[in-house]
């Protein structure tokens, strides 16, 4: 994968990861530091604690997920697990996804970028010339 697709998959990975923990605590209840881990596994982004807790919070504020200690371990940990609005969300947000990914495969392809930089500007202009 070269660095253009890298920051590519970076950037949708952080503009998706309120969906991306969504759908890890579909399968699951889990605490903060198994979201981090599993993000960094999965996606090969590391979102510190500083970044993931936060954003926990605000989704268990819109209701989207819950959190209960469990005490009962050796140290204590919140774990978070999806609501029915969390369920609902997720379900929405993958339908616009889908919806949006197939429109984007019917669109006219893209001119090759590759192919227009190594031809020159000189011989972009003869080829105009002769499709003219």
């Amino acid at each position: 994968m070269n660095n253009i697709q890298r920051e590519a998959e970076v950037k949708l990975t952080k503009g998706l990861i309120d969906m991306i923990v969504l759908q890890f605590l579909r399968n699951e209840p889990m605490h903060g530091y198994q979201i981090i881990s599993k993000i960094r596994r999965n996606f090969g982004v590391y979102l510190g604690p500083s970044s993931v807790y936060p954003m926990l919070n605000g989704l268990e504020k819109k209701g989207y997920i819950s959190s209960e200690w469990i005490t009962d371990t050796e140290r204590p940990r919140k774990v978070f697990k999806l609501t029915a609005e969390g369920h609902g969300i997720l379900k929405f947000t993958e339908n616009t996804l889908n919806l949006m990914c197939s429109k984007m495969s019917k669109a006219p392809p893209a001119p090759d970028v590759e192919l227009q930089a190594a031809v020159s500007p000189r011989q972009r202009s003869s080829i105009a010339s002769i499709r003219a």
